[in-house]
This record gives structure tokens, C-alpha cells and sequence, in this order.
């Protein structure tokens, strides 16, 4: 956002570098749509390429990402919201809030937004003027948690269940575990899932990639 003068008027004029109805909308749509039987939360992190909105959702059968990228029907996860959401005005119409999204970001002149299903529904908003890249370059040493990594890389050599790796690193919160050591790893590609089509599996195992092998002998 950013903040013009008051030549015409008492208050400044603001300007939106992510339109406010594409961060409203993406709001609305995680609550309306995310897991009420699931403990995670709705978040929405701010980074200096991007803006994510994230809730512990799913996809139904009936729809795809593709098209979320257009008008479709609407499959609330809970219907009673969905209504009250509706009749409060936060929703204008069923199965037109993603598809605005797009259009919105393409009228701004914006990179395309991006959905992913890893860890939940997640929406990737680009702010302008910056590549968005979904995955950066790993620089040579891995910031801040090193050791861990390095820890992690060399136990999964061989493939690994999340409740392996965490044991071995000897941490109990199993939430600051994924979040700030396991799903960073795997969008960086350093980690790799042998089942990437069901990311919750029950037998999900992570396996070291090459390039986590590159970085691994980087750090030694």
C-alpha cells in the first residue's frame, strides 16, 4: 500500500498494490471453506514477494484448480456459514470469489496467483514488481537452522516418517516442527514426498532430493 498527498483533501489516498477485494475475498473464502473438524487455523503471512492465505481445507471431488480459475458451483464445507456469510454481504455470489481473484490480479497487471494443496489450501498472491518465484534459490548455508537441517538430510538419505525425523532432531512441538523446519524444506526441494499426490498419508515418508544432497555437502 501506499500513501499520496493531501493536495485535495484532508485525508491521504491510498493505493492497494494487492487490489483489497482479492485479500478480502481470499479471506472470506478460507473461512467459509477451511476444515471445521481440523485444530489448524486460517493464516495470512506477508512476505516480501507475496502474500499467502492459508487454511486446513481441502479441494471437493467436484472441483480442480483449474477450475477454481473461473466461475463455478460452490461446495462450502459448511453451508450454515456459507449462508450467513452471504446474507451478511461477504459473499455477493456461490462460486464466483476465486475466479474475481484472477480477474482482479490480471487487471492490476499482477503475476497469476497460485493454489496449492500441501499442508492444507493455500492461496499465493504476488506483490508487484517482484518475480514470484514459489520456490527461491537455496542459498549456500541454509539460514538460521543449519545443524537441524543438515541433521534432517542426512537421516533421510533413506526415506523417513515425520514422526522419524522429528524424534531425531529430539523436538516435541510437533506444529514449530513443520512449520519452521519440514514444509520449508520441502518447498525449497530439499525434501521430497515418495507419496506427493496424498501430502496427509498416513504412510507419507520424506526422502532427501539431490539437490538437499548438494546442500548437505555444501555444509560439510
Amino acid at each position: 500500500m501506499s500513501v499520496g498527498l493531501r493536495e485535495d483533501s484532508n485525508q491521504a489516498p491510498l493505493k492497494y498494490e494487492i487490489p483489497r477485494p482479492v485479500v478480502a475475498e481470499a479471506i472470506v473464502n478460507a473461512v467459509a471453506h477451511r476444515d471445521y473438524n481440523s485444530n489448524g487455523s486460517v493464516q495470512v503471512m506477508l512476505f516480501p514477494d507475496r502474500l499467502e492465505i492459508i487454511n486446513p481445507g481441502y479441494l471437493p471431488p467436484e472441483l480442480s484448480i483449474e477450475k477454481l480459475k473461473k466461475d463455478h458451483s460452490s461446495y462450502p464445507a459448511n453451508q450454515l456459514l456459507a449462508e450467513s456469510l452471504y446474507q451478511a454481504g461477504y459473499i455477493e455470489r456461490y462460486g464466483t470469489g476465486t475466479g474475481e481473484i484472477f480477474r482482479l490480479t490480471s487487471e492490476s497487471g499482477l503475476k497469476e496467483p497460485v493454489f496449492s494443496l500441501e499442508e492444507g489450501f493455500k492461496l499465493t498472491v504476488w506483490r508487484p514488481g517482484l518475480t514470484g518465484q514459489v520456490t527461491p534459490q537455496v542459498p549456500r548455508k541454509y539460514p538460521a537452522s543449519t545443524p537441524q537441517v543438515k541433521a534432517v538430510l542426512e537421516l533421510c538419505v533413506s526415506p523417513k516418517k515425520r514422526e522419524e525425523i522429528q524424534t531425531h532432531l529430539g523436538l516435541q512441538d510437533r506444529e514449530h516442527f513443520r512449520k519452521n523446519i519440514l514444509n520449508p524444506m520441502v518447498e525449497r526441494e530439499l525434501l521430497s514426498l515418495t507419496i506427493p499426490d496424498k501430502p496427509k498419508s498416513p504412510k507419507q515418508q520424506y526422502v532427501t532430493t539431490k539437490k538437499g544432497k548438494h546442500l548437505f555437502e555444501d555444509i560439510d
